[in-house]
């Protein structure tokens, strides 16, 4: 599995923000606590960094991904009744975008923490796949 430590490293201090903070408040909220929760988990924590996207050699526009811890993972706080496939994109498009590898959407909106691991779609196709004609 694609940063499998670093993965739960996030999990755990997502499970520790929503266990201070409790449920439903304000994803920047969610943000900011998990910024200075990772911060002092001893982790390089990126806030709101943009990535300049292009069309045909000319800039059309910035995104700007929420966290990216220890410059390898896309780390998206919400606070929604369920992810969608909306949010999957999202993410999808920022690993294009960032180059990266893997983000970790994370709900804060109920008393157990939800979490989703997204994956490049390079870096599936990266993973070495079974010889059947064996």
């Amino acid at each position: 599995m694609i940063h499998e430590e670093l993965s739960g490293k996030i999990i755990g201090a997502a499970m520790e923000v929503l266990n201070q903070l409790k449920p439903g408040l304000d994803e920047k909220l969610y943000e900011r606590a998990m910024m200075m929760e990772l911060k002092r988990a001893g982790h390089v924590v990126a806030v709101q960094n943009s990535f300049p996207v292009f069309y045909r050699g000319e800039l059309i526009g910035n995104l700007v991904p929420d966290l990216i811890v220890d410059n390898a993972v896309i780390v998206d706080p919400k606070v929604v009744a369920c992810f969608t496939e909306t949010h999957v994109a999202q993410m999808i498009g920022y690993l294009n975008i960032t180059g990266l590898d893997l983000a970790i959407l994370i709900n804060f909106k109920n008393a157990r923490l939800e979490w989703k691991r997204v994956l490049r779609s390079q870096a599936r196709e990266e993973k070495p796949q079974p010889d059947l004609h064996v």
